[in-house]
């Protein structure tokens, strides 16, 4: 015969090599939990503080790009309403909502009170 039989290995029976194999996929897993899946539940679960604290007076962003200023916030039901234009009001279900903008003041070169002054 040109061929010869091959024959399987006996089995090293040695955990280190399989816990070695494995470990990539260990790190792997930790990186992206750490830089990715993490970070991401911490924002959402800072939306959510941010929907649920919505007030008249406040100005939010729905998932179609609309913003607008919250005129009324109906307790017990989802619905939101939000002036996107002057005698526009619309009614928005609050799981629409991406987002809650809040007011930044102006970037002067000098502080507040010496601007007053000055």
């Amino acid at each position: 015969m040109l061929i010869t039989p091959a024959y399987a290995q006996a089995a090293s029976g040695n955990m280190l090599g399989t816990a070695t194999q494995f470990l990539p996929l260990v790190l792997i897993f930790a990186v992206f939990y750490f830089l990715l899946i993490r970070p991401q539940q911490t924002k959402q679960r800072e939306l959510r503080r941010q929907v649920a604290a919505i007030k008249r007076g406040d100005r939010v962003i729905t998932a179609g790009g609309i913003i607008g200023t919250v005129q009324r916030v109906r307790e017990g039901t989802t619905e939101v309403e939000v002036e996107i234009a002057p005698n526009v009001r619309v009614q928005v279900v609050r799981d629409t909502i991406t987002g809650v903008v809040k007011p930044q003041a102006a970037n002067d070169s000098k502080p507040a009170s010496e601007a007053k002054s000055g």
